[in-house]
């Protein structure tokens, strides 16, 4: 059979944690998630097609046009909770011009609201977790005309009634095959502090053993990819797409601390000169493991940091402390590896006061990056679970049906408003760039026009722009070279 997958372009919500200015410089990322879905189907038998429209900014008729030329027998978007109706329009505009074509979706959104999700009539199927056996399987029974109730972890519509079969085990992340990149347009990729292209994502686990209550995947099962498995996928990102520059999208890259030496090692036995970054919790790092994964090409850290109040970090459960937080910093820094400092605005019991102490501390540790969410209860978090029991409300299910405006959620655990939270969010931006030594610091450590370009205009934006919910957003800034190879792409035949 032939599938295809479509990635829709999306604006940004009212709802969301980051600032309208940190989300349109934030970068364009490859569809990972679609992209194995992909990989699995081909694996399978199946002719697979993948049209990143968002990174390709194309618009409906476009990917229509594209999705004629193809004739799929079915077509795959991502649902995620945020973007649900936007990518419910793409569907629609979809299913008017190909009215035989099957509709499935997936995504994080399905594990939470299975049945919300393919409520739309123009939607045929769901994947309700991942589609390691329910995509090969649904295809066959497509192609052999066989019952779809032998198909695992499928939510369909059987009438008027919604069918949801047995998902049965997780499958051992390692037996995935590797994201289809070869139907994706790798260097159009970047990120903010991305230095080199080709750019590409890895995800190399599922699951984080913690548990910060702030966080969806808390206390999920910890599923990894094994050291060889991982070094495979590098050395493939490597020699046949041109991947100069990763960044490893783990919860915690840095979990099982014998996996991650021998990743490293396996970098540097291979002889790959690969640029990359990685997610790690303040406490995993050492000093060993640093100087092991500078050699390796490691040129950037992200560290969940929250809060620079201790009391802020013990309520939502974040195990770390305030002084561990300056070491790590100030040992990964010597090593030569920059770093990033999430943090957090408007956590249980954050005040005006708090949020100034937070951003003295994140000044203080001599990151390189930062990025100021604000807090908000996604769900599956501890936050959205306590959220909802205490409110009787569930914001999420009533915007998938429709029946809530966008907006943002309210935050009971804060006396401060959205509004001041959005105020401060941003002061604090501002005030961390706009450091003399910080810019003098960042110009001279910039390594290329595009990155120059890409980094200016978003400080300029920062510091000038007053924040404006009301505006329409604008895509990515995929300046110079970039935008270039974007228009190319557009022009090219499928």
């Amino acid at each position: 059979m032939k599938i295809a997958f479509v990635f829709n372009p999306f604006s940004y919500k009212l709802h969301e944690e980051n600032l309208r200015v940190v989300q349109r410089y934030f970068g364009l990322f490859p569809p990972l998630s679609m992209s194995w879905v992909a990989a699995i189907a081909e694996r399978a038998g199946h002719e697979a097609a993948f049209i990143d429209a968002r990174t390709l900014g194309l618009t409906p008729d476009e990917v229509t046009s594209r999705l004629l030329r193809f004739k799929p027998d079915i077509v795959g978007f991502m649902m995620t909770t945020y973007m649900f109706r936007e990518t419910l329009e793409w569907i629609r505009h979809v299913r008017r011009a190909l009215p035989r074509v099957k509709i499935i979706v997936g995504g994080y959104n399905l594990r939470v609201y299975p049945e919300e999700s393919v409520m739309p009539e123009e939607i045929d199927f769901g994947c309700a977790n991942s589609a390691y056996n329910t995509v090969p399987e649904l295809l066959a029974a497509l192609e052999n005309g066989t019952s779809l109730d032998e198909v695992s972890g499928l939510i369909y519509k059987r009438g008027a009634r919604i069918i949801q079969t047995p998902y049965g085990e997780d499958p051992d992340f390692n037996n995935y095959p590797n994201p289809a990149r070869h139907l994706l347009p790798n260097e159009l990729y970047a990120e903010f502090p991305t230095e080199r292209k080709n750019f590409t994502v890895m995800v190399t686990s599922k699951g984080c053993p913690m548990g910060c209550k702030f966080c969806e995947a808390r206390q999920t099962r910890y599923n990894p990819r094994s050291v060889e498995t991982v070094a495979g996928e590098i050395e493939e990102c490597y020699t046949r797409h041109g991947i100069r520059e990763i960044d490893f999208f783990d919860y915690e890259f840095l979990v099982m601390r014998k996996r991650a030496m021998g990743i490293c090692d396996a970098i540097i036995r291979r002889k790959m000169d690969v640029l990359w970054a990685c997610r790690a919790r303040i406490d995993s790092v050492d000093l060993e493991l640093l100087k092991r994964m500078k050699e390796a090409g490691c040129g950037r850290i992200y560290f969940g940091i929250e809060s620079g109040v201790q009391e802020s970090l013990d309520r939502v459960n974040k195990g770390i402390t305030l002084e561990q937080a300056r070491e790590t910093i100030r040992m990964t820094r010597r090593q030569g590896i920059k770093t990033l400092g999430f943090f957090m605005t408007g956590l249980p019991g954050d005040t005006r006061e708090t949020i100034a102490r937070t951003v003295k501390f994140a000044t203080s540790l001599g990151l390189d990056y930062v990025q100021f969410s604000k807090t908000t209860a996604k769900p599956l978090t501890t936050m959205w679970c306590d959220l909802v029991r205490d409110t009787g409300y569930d914001y999420w299910k009533e915007y998938l049906l429709g029946n809530a405006e966008e907006q943002a959620l309210p935050r009971p655990w804060t006396a401060l408003t959205n509004d001041e939270i959005d105020e401060l969010t941003n002061r604090a931006y501002k005030k961390f760039h706009s450091r003399p030594f910080f810019l003098l610091r960042h110009a001279l450590a910039v390594r290329s026009f595009d990155e120059f370009k890409r980094k200016f205009f978003a400080w300029m934006e920062m510091r000038f722009r007053q924040e404006d919910v009301s505006k329409k957003p604008r895509r990515f800034a995929a300046y110079g070279e970039n935008e270039r190879l974007r228009r190319r792409h557009k022009r090219l035949p499928d």
